[in-house]
Parts: C-alpha cells; sequence; structure tokens
C-alpha cells in the first residue's frame, strides 16, 4: 500500500525538479530504483546517509561480489552500425551531466552499438505485468539512457534473477522512458526538502525493509495521527551485545573475527566481532592498532570510562555521515520557547516515572501510608511541570520532585538489610555512602548509553535543550537520559542491593567518600544490562520492546521532532 489520499485535500500540482547546478552531485540509478519502491527510504538512504544491512542486503551483496569485481571496459569510441564486434563488459560505470544520473552497470551485451544493460537481482522472477516490478524496470531503463548518452543504441535492457537463473526482457518505450526521467527529477526534488517524505501507511513493505528501525514508518504515522496503532516493532531483535572490560591492566587485541581480552596471565577471553554492538572500557585497558582499526571499520563504538565509572568520551568510525539532523537541533536548541516544551516533557516524563518505581517497589515493611505524600507530590509536581512559564521555574519543580523522590528512595530498600545501604539523602563528587556510589555510577553508565545512541542517530550529544551547555558536557544525552533514570539506573540499583548481589564489604571508605570495589561494578554492570534487555510494553506505540532497544527509537523519534516531521516528543512513562 501507498500513502492514503484524503479527499478533502486539494490536489498538489507536480512541481519541476531543481536544476542541475554545475558541480552537484549525480543522482545514482540505484537510488533511483529505490525512489520508486519508497521515496521516503530513498531519502534516507542518499540525502540522509542511512544504512543498516539486513539478510537480504547481505545476500545481495554476495550476489554481486563476482560481478563487481569489473573485468571489461567498453570501447573509448562506439563502434559504428555496420561493426559487428561483440561487447560484454561488466561492471560498467557511465555517467550523464545532460541527465543528472550516475550508475554501475552489470552487465553491458551486444554487438556492435547496439547493446543492452543486464542488471542482476538475487531473488526469483516475480509473476506480474511487464515482467518485473516497476523499481527495477525504471533501473534498467536508466541503464539504457546513459549507454544512449555515450553513443549507443539500446531499444531494451533485461534483468536476470539469479535465485530462479531466469532473463527478463524489459523493452524501453516511451512510457517507461518518461517514467524513468520523471522519477530523476521527483529524487532530486524530494532531497532538495529539509526533511523526508512521509512514511508508507500501513505497507507490506515496510516489515521486510533494512531500514525500518531508522524509518519507524508505524510510529511516525501514529504520531502523525495517519494510523490507529503501530505494529510490533518490525526491526529485528539485534543479537549483537556490550563487550564490558574492566580489568586494570586488561588489553583487547584481535584475532580474525574474534576481540580477545588479556588480563595477566588468565586464559583470554574472546567474543565474536557480529555478536558486538560496542566496546566499553574502564580504568587503564589497552587496545591494539588492529582491534581499534576493525571496530571503527564495522561502526562499533569504543566507550572509555575512568577507573571510578566517569564517561570520558567514545570512539568510532565515520559516524553519521549528514548534518541535516544537526542542523535542526541547533535551530531547536536556540529557539527559547521550542526548548521550553520539550524541557516541560522530558521533567513531567522523570517526575512521572519516579512515581511509578516508588508505588512498584514499596517494600511491605513499610506502610502503605508512607509513601502516599511522596506519591501526591510527584504527581502534583508533574503537572506543574508541564505547564511551567519559563526554564528557572522548571528547575525549580525539578528539584522540589527529586526531593520528594529521593526522600521516600529508603522505602524501596530493604529494611532487614545492611546498616551500610542505609540512605539519607542523595548526594555525589563524591558519593558519601554505598547507595550513593551504586547511583552515581549508573547514572554514568546511562549517560554513556544515550551518548552512543544520539551520536549513531546523527545528533550533537553536547547541545541540549535543558541542561546547561558547558565545555565537555553532554548536555542532550543529560536531557534524554532524566526520564529514564528511575526505569532503568535506579531499578539496577534497587535490584544489586535488594537481591544481595553487592556487600559492604564492596565499596571503600577514604576521605568522606564511598567508592566501588570491582566487585560492586562488576555486578551494578550485569545488572544494567539485564535490565537494558528487560521488555516493557510501549505505552504509546503498544508493542513489546527491550530498553535497549527502546532508546535507540526514542533518539530516531527525536531526529523526527526536531526536524519538525513530529510533534509533540512521545515521551516514555509506563504505568
Amino acid at each position: 500500500m501507498t500513502h492514503r489520499a484524503d479527499p478533502d485535500r486539494e490536489p498538489e500540482l507536480p512541481l519541476p525538479a531543481p536544476p542541475v547546478e554545475e558541480g552537484a552531485a549525480l543522482v545514482p540509478v540505484r537510488m533511483v530504483n529505490e525512489f520508486v519502491y519508497c521515496p521516503r527510504l530513498a531519502w534516507l538512504m542518499w540525502v540522509d546517509g542511512a544504512w543498516a544491512d539486513s539478510a537480504d542486503t547481505e545476500e545481495g551483496r554476495q550476489v554481486h561480489k563476482r560481478i563487481d569485481a569489473g573485468g571489461g571496459h567498453l570501447p573509448e569510441t562506439p563502434p559504428s552500425e555496420d561493426d559487428t564486434e561483440d561487447i560484454h563488459a561488466r561492471s560498467v560505470a557511465l555517467t550523464s551531466q545532460a541527465l543528472g544520473i550516475t550508475g554501475v552497470i552489470d552487465l553491458v551485451d551486444g554487438s556492435g552499438d547496439r547493446v543492452s544493460p543486464v542488471d542482476t537481482k538475487r531473488g526469483k522472477r516475480p509473476h506480474v505485468a511487464g515482467g518485473a516490478y516497476d523499481p527495477e524496470r525504471v533501473q534498467v531503463c536508466l541503464q539504457g539512457l546513459l549507454l544512449e548518452e555515450h553513443g549507443y543504441r539500446c531499444d531494451e535492457g533485461f534483468l536476470y534473477y539469479r535465485a530462479s537463473r531466469e532473463r527478463v526482457r524489459v523493452p524501453f518505450d516511451d512510457a517507461l522512458r518518461q517514467a524513468a526521467l520523471h522519477a530523476v527529477h521527483g529524487l532530486r526534488l524530494a532531497a532538495a526538502q529539509s526533511r523526508p517524505p512521509p512514511p508508507l501507511i500501513d505497507s507490506p513493505k515496510c516489515p521486510r525493509c533494512a531500514l525500518v528501525g531508522i524509518c519507524l514508518p508505524d510510529e511516525v504515522s501514529h504520531a502523525l495521527g495517519a494510523m490507529p496503532a503501530p505494529r510490533p516493532l518490525a526491526a529485528a531483535r539485534p543479537d549483537a551485545l556490550p563487550l564490558v572490560v574492566q580489568a586494570g591492566h586488561g588489553k583487547l587485541g584481535k584475532s580474525g573475527e574474534q576481540l580477545v581480552v588479556s588480563i595477566d596471565d588468565a586464559p583470554p577471553v574472546k567474543a565474536r566481532l557480529p555478536e558486538v554492538s560496542q566496546v566499553v572500557l574502564f580504568g587503564n585497558v589497552s587496545v591494539t592498532a588492529p582491534a581499534l582499526h576493525e571496530l571503527m571499520r564495522r561502526e562499533i563504538p569504543v566507550s572509555w570510562h575512568s577507573h571510578g565509572g566517569w564517561f570520558l568520551g567514545h570512539t568510532v568510525g565515520l559516524g553519521h555521515r549528514t548534518v541535516a539532523a544537526r542542523e535542526a537541533q541547533y535551530r531547536c536548541a536556540f529557539d527559547a520557547g521550542w526548548s521550553l516544551r520539550l524541557a516541560r516533557g522530558l521533567v513531567a516524563a522523570k517526575a512521572r516515572n519516579a512515581r511509578t518505581l516508588l508505588r512498584r517497589n514499596r517494600r511491605d515493611t513499610h506502610p502503605p501510608e508512607a509513601v502516599a505524600e511522596p506519591l501526591r507530590l510527584l504527581k502534583r509536581m508533574t503537572a506543574e511541570a508541564e505547564k511551567a512559564p519559563d526554564a528557572a521555574t522548571l528547575l525549580g519543580i525539578e528539584g522540589a520532585a527529586a526531593a520528594a523522590y529521593f526522600g521516600a528512595f529508603p522505602l524501596m530498600l530493604k529494611a532487614d538489610g545492611p546498616v551500610a545501604f542505609d540512605f539519607r539523602a542523595r548526594n555525589r563528587r563524591p558519593p558519601a555512602d554505598p547507595v550513593n556510589a551504586l547511583l552515581s555510577f549508573a547514572y554514568a553508565l546511562l549517560v554513556r548509553t544515550w551518548h552512543v545512541a544520539l551520536s549513531g542517530v546523527g545528533l550533537d550529544p553536547y547541545r541540549g535543550f535543558y541542561h546547561t551547555v558547558r565545555h565537555g558536557r553532554p548536555a542532550l544525552a543529560l536531557d534524554m537520559m532524566e526520564p529514564d533514570r528511575p526505569l532503568i539506573a535506579d531499578s539496577a540499583v534497587l535490584t544489586v542491593i535488594n537481591n544481595g548481589e553487592v556487600s559492604p564489604g564492596d565499596f571503600v571508605h577514604a576521605a568522606g567518600g564511598c567508592a566501588m570495589a570491582p566487585a560492586a561494578r562488576k555486578a551494578l554492570i550485569a545488572a544494567f544490562e539485564r535490565r537494558l534487555e528487560q521488555e516493557l510494553t510501549h505505552p504509546v506505540f503498544g508493542y513489546q520492546v527491550s530498553y535497549r532497544r527502546l532508546i535507540e527509537v526514542q533518539a530516531r523519534l527525536l531526529c523526527r521532532h526536531v526536524q519538525g516531521e513530529i510533534d509533540p516528543f512521545p515521551w516514555v512513562t509506563p504505568r
């Protein structure tokens, strides 16, 4: 299915494509194929530089390995009509300034000045009118037009389907030629826009699309009111997980397709690269150049933390290659009204989630009336945050909500637990007690998680909308983590304390502060990662999603929000 027509909407007049300026990028023929299939997909791939591998893309890559190796070239000047020399050239790259397109033709087959392009497809021949789907027919037609621009006669092309080993003839009639040129103009016009075309609505194309987890068609359509409820998140659940190394003298190297962690004389620990989503290093861990190069090549980020857990930064390859999202982010950040609206939502969501955690986790040893007043205050602060007239007032509301929440935090701790886990008040730098030490470390883990997610979708983690911008401070990561503090970080801390995964002997007290020993850090990291893997029912979209996947979805929706595609932002506040 495609976009649904609105009977009350005035018909749109077709706009001419922007003129091709000298030095402007030529339109790849392959992207025109994607545009005919789905205009939004083509925009995300070509303009936004988005890409995600899937089983289908990997299969297609394997099919084209031999074809893309090249090995053939067209004659420098086209043969004459009387020439009968056979032409059989693979992987031929051609461009046309007149048409404004460029492409690589899998195979050029023919004799003399009459040739045909042959485009290879991985699947089976479809049994449809015209012998093939329109995107493929348009693509091979444009390849034929490229050949004609270089002096050849080209009346037809072929699509070779590898799975069924069949060739389908595609005649280049006037209708197909006009459709192909119209598609080129349409893609150029779409690429000139600052935001992507609207998503397809309830389309069967979406679930198998490699970019469905980036495009989020159902979520965006739901936010726009065009779809009552999204389908379950179609993107496959990622199997890759973070590799965390916290040994002070550890060494991370590479051996073939594996990462190898060596710690003194202990047997090395190995992890397969395809199963690693990111590498997290604590303390003085060294990384070999081959390992770092491979991680950057695969776009696997490396996060660096101090021994005490302070997030120092992260290393990534080329990263996101477009600036469109960051440009929109900066425009919104300098708009005080826009920033205040987003800040209201995040503070209200934080207070609401704190109330939810407190309501769910009150220990039975405490009477219900002990938590009644904090719950009432948090509910009031939520309502006040949504109507705050300015940022200063909002800061006061957030502070009052935090005081009520942390004042009731001991109600969620085991009453028969050791005295060392008594909690009086929230403090930091340095934490005064084990609970504060655990909370600070968990918040550092959450900042790192959001920092990597925001960088991965093309946003600047250092330019926020609520937290004050300071040198080296990831203000946007701090903004976005606020609603997740109770749901992820605080929940992980409660887990390790109440389940007895940490003990008083896992902490070191010195100079008025409290620090975690390696055993406590290891337990909290494990609990934090387990929490990220837990699933919840999305309160807005209704499907099951893990907290780890949820953070990525929220980061991508923030891109859509700053670019003006959806409004308001869908904060996650489970009941």
